[in-house]
């Protein structure tokens, strides 16, 4: 039996960080769940602090 790929709701993106514009981690999100673009408070490598992060595509 082979394996099938499943298609769903489920999508690749990154998080870009808004102070330094560089892509700094990759995530998975539902659509169906969360259709609003995505914003969270992660540590930036590049500015060595907590910044916000906003989607973006891969």
């Amino acid at each position: 039996m082979g394996s099938k790929k499943k298609v769903g709701a489920r999508v690749k993106m990154t998080l870009t960080c808004s102070e330094c514009k560089r892509k700094n981690y990759t995530t998975i999100k539902n659509k169906k769940n969360s259709a609003d673009k995505v914003e969270l408070k992660k540590y930036c490598p590049h500015d060595r602090k907590h910044t916000v992060h906003k989607e973006g595509k891969i």
